[in-house]
């Protein structure tokens, strides 16, 4: 789920992750594809970041954590904003 926030080259990304294995999750990261928008819909780049997951989660567990995913302000002119459209989970 996103949503706005006050600065328009950030937003706040939550996301709900479910252990499914048997085992718990104890390291890992999500990847966050955060897209640079144009006044008329035009995207005009993403923008990669990556943060640790909120470890651990057990073994048939659920989690949630909201992340505040900004790209350098200067990427962002008036008119424009971003959304964060791509992201991946790399767990071990």
């Amino acid at each position: 789920m996103r949503e706005t926030v006050a600065e328009r080259w950030c937003e706040d990304v939550t996301l709900e992750m479910h252990n499914a294995g048997g085992t718990a999750v104890r390291s890992g990261t999500v990847t966050f594809g955060t897209h640079i928008i144009g006044a008329l819909g035009i995207d005009w780049g993403t923008v990669r970041s990556t943060e640790d997951l909120p470890v651990p989660i057990a073994a048939g567990a659920r989690a949630e954590r909201t992340w505040k995913v900004c790209v350098e302000a200067w990427r962002v002119p008036l008119g424009m904003h971003v959304e964060t459209r791509d992201v991946s989970v790399d767990w071990a």
